[in-house]
């Protein structure tokens, strides 16, 4: 899915982007895999945490902005998105209202690698609004919104129904 990562700098400004290598990885953990050149990069070093938000189709062209605007080169570039931050009660970092489902993370482990910088980060929050969620309180998937990546065309495609049962199809 298209994720957003949520941090702040060292101004305490916010600074939102759109990553598509990346994802759960443990039950309380998640893996990023970005450039050590982006603002974000320096933020995630600089403050330990970070938010990492589920992008929903109302909110795509906000999220495709995130991947195409720098804050190396638009230091306060959020504000332009028209959406709204507020800083997380677990974490240094803000949340963004208007994303469906939020992880809140402090960084675990934060290192170059040959094919990046990679990041883990402990989920020390969810926040999920109640209109994704399914009777027992669980995110339900076909209720996000959500949408995928797809590095081969360039494109963002929604995320279908279900269409079977994991370890038992």
């Amino acid at each position: 899915p298209v994720l957003m990562i949520a941090t702040y700098d060292e101004n305490g400004t916010v600074d939102v982007m759109n990553m598509a290598w990346g994802g759960i990885c443990a039950e309380n953990m998640v893996s990023l895999n970005i450039d050590e050149d982006h603002k974000t990069s320096a933020n995630i070093k600089k403050t330990g945490a970070f938010t990492l938000s589920i992008a929903d189709i109302p909110h795509m062209q906000e999220a495709d902005f995130f991947g195409i605007a720098s804050a190396n080169n638009i230091p306060d570039k959020f504000r332009y998105s028209g959406l709204t931050a507020v800083k997380s009660n677990k974490v240094n970092a803000p949340v963004v209202q208007e994303f469906p489902l939020t992880l809140e993370c402090k960084v675990v482990e934060a290192k170059n690698e040959i094919y990046g910088f990679h990041v883990i980060g402990e989920i020390v929050g969810i926040l999920a609004e109640e209109n994704v969620l399914n009777e027992k309180g669980k995110v339900e998937p076909s209720k996000l919104n959500a949408f995928l990546f797809d590095q081969f065309q360039n494109g963002y495609y929604s995320i279908g129904e279900k269409v079977g049962q994991a370890w038992n199809a």
